[in-house]
């Protein structure tokens, strides 16, 4: 198994990055929490993860801080929750946040996330509910990086933004409200995508 990736990060096409390590490029999934704190292109950036293996594909997970991972790994355990799944609710609340919705039994909090209806909401409540003491003695985030290096992209922030909602299971004519009702310009893909996520959850 894989344990860490440390390596140049090379593009970020949220929910997907490619990292460099010692010339070999790794496709990697990352919730957009992990997202929010990657460091700019060209930057060195170390990721824990974890790799999931189909018959179709090896598909490699990364994440800022093993608390993250942890969470990852106790959610793709729970009856109807995949890696896909377990990322898009990683990427719409902290990891805080979710332990709140299980202490206080918030099934109204998680159905608003996309693919999560009524049954598998109050299911991570009860699953989960033994196995966050476990769960909450990890360290708490910490972040993948800091310094910022502009780059060229193909697409247009708000474009990306979308695709990258797309990606984390939400409807076009949702992802595309939830990028609209942001007035704010000139934010980046990262940025658009914390508030539309933000918007999603009230």
């Amino acid at each position: 198994m894989i344990g860490f990736l440390r390596g140049k990060l090379i593009q970020k096409t949220p929910p997907q990055l490619l990292l460099d390590v010692q010339g070999v490029g790794y496709e990697i999934e990352a919730p957009m929490t992990t997202f929010y704190d990657l460091p700019g292109l060209g930057e060195e950036v170390r990721l824990h993860t974890h790799l999931v293996i189909r018959e179709d594909a090896h598909i490699l997970f990364g994440f800022a801080s093993e608390t993250e991972r942890q969470l990852f790994r106790t959610l793709i355990k729970v009856n109807g929750v995949g890696p896909k799944l377990a990322l898009t609710i990683l990427s719409g609340q902290s990891v805080d946040a979710f332990y709140r919705c299980v202490h206080d039994n918030d099934v109204k909090s998680l159905v608003r996330l996309p693919g999560v209806g009524q049954k598998t909401a109050e299911r991570l409540i009860i699953e989960m509910r033994d196995r966050l003491p476990a769960l909450e003695q990890s360290s708490a985030a910490s972040p993948a990086g800091t310094n910022s290096v502009r780059a060229a992209i193909p697409a247009s922030p708000r474009q990306e933004a979308i695709h990258a909602l797309l990606a984390l299971g939400y409807k076009p004519q949702d992802a595309q409200r939830m990028v609209q009702l942001i007035a704010v310009e000139d934010l980046s893909c990262e940025d658009i995508i914390r508030q539309a996520l933000r918007g999603a959850i009230k």
